[in-house]
């Protein structure tokens, strides 16, 4: 997925780029992730000012992770939305009045993958729950809480004042 300066800026209409790729490495190490399906991306690529270039679009798909309370699997769908512009720099040396939206490329060509996988990693969710109201594992016995009741005491004591629990016996 790369972008060519000199040739958008010698096009009249959008370039679209529609490609699949495989995410599955950025999730690598994370053990609330079970499996995920190739992200599609879906991108238009439109010259703006000079030597600049706005890549807009969408990339979606789907993650199954487990449930933040339960640890049930919980397949979530992915709809991020994607906004970049890139600036052609012809000398190495960064401008002064720098714009922070603005990213600054030294090559006549933009490499985009890094781009999509970055945009998709910080928009992976940090939990997921099955339903709103999930009651979560019992602490003790480890019974999902949404399937059934168990038989454990699960009063809580201020650890405070617990040493107060056995002076009126």
């Amino acid at each position: 997925m790369k972008i060519h300066f000199r040739k958008m800026a010698n096009v009249d209409e959008p370039l679209n780029i529609h490609e699949t790729m495989d995410v599955s490495e950025l999730v690598k190490g994370r053990k609330d992730i079970l499996a995920v399906a190739p992200l599609l991306v879906d991108l238009k690529a439109l010259p703006a000012d000079t030597d600049c270039v706005n890549v807009v679009g969408r990339l979606s798909g789907e993650v199954d992770m487990l449930c933040s309370r339960c640890l049930t699997e919980v397949n979530s769908k992915l709809n991020i939305p994607f906004a970049e512009t890139f600036k052609w720099l012809k000398e190495p040396i960064l401008p002064e009045d720098e714009d922070d939206e603005l990213i600054y490329i030294k090559d006549e060509t933009v490499e985009l993958v890094p781009f999509v996988e970055e945009n998709f990693v910080l928009h992976l969710p940090d939990s997921v729950l099955c339903k709103a109201d999930c009651l979560g594992l019992c602490q003790k016995c480890g019974q999902n809480l949404n399937e059934g009741t168990c038989s454990c005491d699960n009063t809580v004591i201020d650890p405070r004042l617990a040493g107060l629990k056995d002076f009126f016996k």
